[in-house]
C-alpha cells in the first residue's frame, strides 16, 4: 500500500507506505513508490520517514525539515478541568478551520470535516479572552490512544489541553503524543507528563519546505496524513 493524499493546488502527504514482509525484495515498493508520487507531479510533497529508510527517501529528493519524536504515557489526569476548554462540538467548524489554517502547508478543510467526527474521538478547544485559543483532538487506536492534533497558542493552553484529552482516556491505557523536536516546549510538556520517548521519525519534503508556526505545534495531527 502507499497513500499520496492532494491538499488544496500545491501540497500532498505520503503515507502508509507498506509491503508485507513475505513479498519484499520484489520490486512492488519501487513501484508503488513511483505510482504515488507520479500522482502528485508538480507538488510539494511531504512524509514522516521512519529511521531505515530516510536514506532511501533522499534519494528521490526528499530533504530533512525536523524530527518529529512519539512520546508514550498513560491515560487519565488528576488536574482538575481547565474553565476555559469546552468541547470543540461547541466551536463553529469554519472557526476550527480558520485556527487550523496556518499549520498545514493548503488547504485540509475537507479532511478536517471528517477527522473532526470520526467516532469514538473526542475534541477540546480552549477559550482565551473570548477567541479560539488552541484545540485538540484524541482518538482511540488498536493500541492505545492518540493526541494529534494539539495546536495552542502558549504552553499553559497546551498542557491544559492534553491534561482534558487525557482525562478523557483510560487511565490503564497507552497515551501518545507526536511532538515536533524543533519546539522545546512541546517536548518539556510531554516529559513533565512522564511520558517516554517511544518512536521517531523525519519530517522530510520535496521541493520548498513550508514555514510551519511550530512554537504553536505541541502535536502532529498524524503521522500518515500531514
Amino acid at each position: 500500500t502507499i497513500s499520496v493524499v492532494r491538499y488544496g493546488t500545491s501540497f500532498a502527504f505520503l503515507g502508509l507506505y507498506i509491503v508485507a514482509p513475505a513479498h519484499r525484495g520484489r520490486g512492488y515498493g519501487l513501484r508503488l513508490w513511483r505510482a504515488g508520487l507520479a500522482r502528485v507531479a508538480g507538488r510539494t510533497v511531504g512524509l514522516d520517514g521512519v529511521v531505515a529508510q530516510q536514506a532511501n527517501y533522499r534519494k528521490s529528493g526528499f530533504v530533512l525539515a525536523y524530527r518529529n519524536v512519539r512520546y508514550q504515557g498513560m491515560g487519565g489526569s488528576a488536574t482538575p478541568p481547565d474553565p476555559r476548554i469546552e468541547p470543540l462540538s461547541a466551536r463553529a467548524v469554519a472557526d476550527v478551520i480558520a485556527y487550523d489554517r496556518p499549520f498545514f502547508p493548503d488547504d485540509r478543510a475537507g479532511f478536517l470535516r471528517a477527522w473532526l467526527a470520526q467516532p469514538q474521538g473526542r475534541g477540546l478547544a480552549i477559550v482565551d479572552r473570548g477567541r479560539l485559543a488552541g484545540y485538540g483532538v484524541a482518538r482511540p487506536c488498536r493500541r492505545g490512544w492518540k493526541v494529534g492534533p494539539l495546536f495552542a497558542d502558549a504552553p499553559e493552553l497546551a498542557d491544559a489541553l492534553l491534561s482534558g484529552l487525557a482525562a478523557y482516556v483510560p487511565r490503564d491505557a497507552p497515551l501518545f503524543l507526536d511532538v515536533p523536536e524543533p519546539n522545546p516546549a512541546a517536548v518539556a510538556l510531554a516529559e513533565r507528563r512522564g511520558m517516554s520517548v517511544a518512536f521517531e521519525t523525519a519530517r522530510m519534503y520535496t521541493g520548498r519546505a513550508p514555514d510551519l508556526p511550530l512554537a504553536r505545534l505541541y502535536g502532529v495531527t498524524t503521522f500518515e496524513l500531514g
